[in-house]
Protein backbone atom coordinates (compact mmCIF):
# COMPACT_ATOMS: atom_id res chain seq x y z
CA UNK A 1 0.00 0.00 0.00
CA UNK A 2 1.01 3.82 -0.94
CA UNK A 3 -0.39 6.86 -0.53
CA UNK A 4 1.01 10.75 -1.69
CA UNK A 5 1.11 12.76 1.20
CA UNK A 6 1.86 16.56 1.81
CA UNK A 7 4.79 16.71 4.81
CA UNK A 8 5.69 20.36 5.13
CA UNK A 9 4.69 21.92 2.04
CA UNK A 10 6.26 18.73 -0.40
CA UNK A 11 4.14 15.88 -1.79
CA UNK A 12 6.01 12.62 -0.84
CA UNK A 13 5.03 8.90 -2.20
CA UNK A 14 4.88 6.59 1.09
CA UNK A 15 4.71 3.42 1.94
CA UNK A 16 4.93 1.22 5.72
CA UNK A 17 8.59 0.87 6.75
CA UNK A 18 9.89 3.76 4.32
CA UNK A 19 12.79 6.03 5.58
CA UNK A 20 12.50 9.55 3.97
CA UNK A 21 14.33 13.25 4.96
CA UNK A 22 11.78 15.78 5.03
CA UNK A 23 12.46 19.70 6.01
CA UNK A 24 12.93 20.00 9.93
CA UNK A 25 9.43 18.94 11.52
CA UNK A 26 8.54 20.02 15.19
CA UNK A 27 9.15 17.53 17.76
CA UNK A 28 11.72 15.77 19.46
CA UNK A 29 13.94 12.72 18.05
CA UNK A 30 11.75 9.49 18.88
CA UNK A 31 8.21 11.56 19.10
CA UNK A 32 5.07 10.47 16.63
CA UNK A 33 4.12 12.23 14.49
CA UNK A 34 1.03 12.09 12.32
CA UNK A 35 -0.34 13.38 8.70
CA UNK A 36 -3.87 13.96 7.81
CA UNK A 37 -3.14 15.55 4.19
CA UNK A 38 -3.14 12.69 2.49
CA UNK A 39 -3.94 13.57 -1.32
CA UNK A 40 -4.08 9.83 -2.31
CA UNK A 41 -3.49 6.65 -1.77
CA UNK A 42 -3.94 2.84 -2.88
CA UNK A 43 -2.57 -0.78 -3.52
CA UNK A 44 -1.35 -2.18 -6.70
CA UNK A 45 -4.85 -2.43 -8.62
CA UNK A 46 -7.19 0.22 -6.56
CA UNK A 47 -6.84 3.90 -6.18
CA UNK A 48 -8.60 6.00 -4.00
CA UNK A 49 -8.49 10.06 -4.21
CA UNK A 50 -8.62 11.86 -0.60
CA UNK A 51 -10.37 9.95 1.50
CA UNK A 52 -9.97 9.58 5.26
CA UNK A 53 -6.49 8.36 5.38
CA UNK A 54 -3.45 9.29 7.97
CA UNK A 55 -0.19 8.62 8.13
CA UNK A 56 1.38 7.38 10.74
CA UNK A 57 5.52 8.13 11.79
CA UNK A 58 8.33 8.26 14.09
CA UNK A 59 11.29 11.15 14.22
CA UNK A 60 14.25 9.33 13.84
CA UNK A 61 16.72 12.06 13.22
CA UNK A 62 17.64 15.87 13.14
CA UNK A 63 20.32 16.91 10.72
CA UNK A 64 21.62 19.11 8.34
CA UNK A 65 22.14 18.45 4.41
CA UNK A 66 24.69 18.41 2.18
CA UNK A 67 26.10 21.74 1.32
CA UNK A 68 24.63 23.69 -1.20
CA UNK A 69 26.84 26.43 -3.16
CA UNK A 70 25.28 29.22 -4.96
CA UNK A 71 27.75 31.33 -6.93
CA UNK A 72 26.87 34.93 -8.93
CA UNK A 73 29.55 36.00 -11.40
CA UNK A 74 28.62 38.76 -14.37
CA UNK A 75 31.36 38.28 -17.12
CA UNK A 76 34.20 40.92 -17.52
CA UNK A 77 32.55 43.32 -14.97
CA UNK A 78 34.90 41.38 -12.39
CA UNK A 79 32.28 40.54 -10.05
CA UNK A 80 31.96 37.30 -8.31
CA UNK A 81 30.36 36.61 -5.15
CA UNK A 82 30.14 33.19 -3.31
CA UNK A 83 27.30 32.02 -0.84
CA UNK A 84 26.10 28.46 0.47
CA UNK A 85 23.69 27.66 3.01
CA UNK A 86 23.14 23.51 4.08
CA UNK A 87 19.25 23.24 4.77
CA UNK A 88 18.12 21.55 8.34
CA UNK A 89 16.13 17.68 7.40
CA UNK A 90 14.45 15.73 9.61
CA UNK A 91 14.62 11.91 8.55
CA UNK A 92 10.96 10.20 9.68
CA UNK A 93 9.94 6.41 9.32
CA UNK A 94 6.66 4.95 8.26
CA UNK A 95 5.05 3.24 10.69
CA UNK A 96 1.15 2.90 9.25
CA UNK A 97 -1.16 4.26 6.35
CA UNK A 98 -4.33 3.89 7.70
Amino acid sequence: MFAIVNIAGQQFKVSKDQELFVHRLEGNVGDKVEFSEVLMSGSENNISLAGAVKVQAEILDHLKGDKVIVFKKKRRKGYQKMNGHRQYLTRIKIHDIA
